[in-house]
């Protein structure tokens, strides 16, 4: 009589099927881990830390597939090399130590890579995408200077006098900022209803 050995099997569940795309549990366990290093926090494994990261990973999902359906400009994988030498250099006191941290945090260097380069894409992607059709009229800057900027000046400094000419250019990015941000969370809203997301609770609780 032969005897076979009993072996343990992991499955790999299926988190969210994004259209015709899936998130795994064990994406969704990398994501959390890879997200925590980089914020030089513990990992969050509550359901509640499992959804947020669960949603937006599908919004990554929604991006990637308007990259590669519309062709838009990315980054090279070398690009996040600079980065990453920095990031060493400020939390790490060598490279050996940077390696130990992520063992003990169940990563690769490889998945922070993956990170990085992910986010620099995002952000080219809302460059090219959004910020282009993004105006702000002299009215608006007025606006917030005199809502915003001037009660804050006043608290900060006592007696003196703010004046909108000194803050243009900061208030100008920060209204830009928020517009495209409403744009983006408008396109995100109409990728999802041309999208079937399915949630798959048991996987993520």
């Amino acid at each position: 009589m032969i005897a076979s050995p009993l072996c343990a099997v992991i499955i790999d569940r299926i988190a969210v099927s994004v259209g015709n795309r899936v998130i795994t549990t064990s994406d969704l366990d990398r994501e959390i881990r890879v997200t925590a290093f980089l914020n030089g926090v513990k990992p969050d494994f509550s359901a509640a830390g499992k959804r947020t990261t669960i949603d937006r990973m599908v919004e990554q999902k929604l991006i990637r597939n308007e990259l590669e359906s519309a062709r838009y400009p990315t980054p090279a994988a070398s690009e996040v090399e600079p980065e990453l030498a920095e990031f060493q250099k400020k939390f790490f006191a060598d490279d050996a130590a940077f390696q130990q941290t992520l063992a003990a945090t169940g990563i690769t260097e490889q998945d922070v890579k993956d990170e990085l380069l992910w986010q620099r894409t995002l952000l080219l992607f809302i460059d090219v995408r959004f910020r282009p059709g993004v105006q702000v009229t002299d009215q608006e800057i007025q606006d917030y200077f005199a809502k915003t900027v001037t009660p804050a000046a006043r608290l900060a400094h006592p007696g003196a006098t703010a004046k909108l000419e000194d803050y243009r250019d900061q208030i100008e990015q920060t209204l830009i900022g928020q517009k495209v941000d409403q744009e983006m969370d408008r396109w995100l809203q109409a990728a999802r209803k041309r999208t079937e997301v399915v949630y798959h609770q048991e996987a993520i609780q």
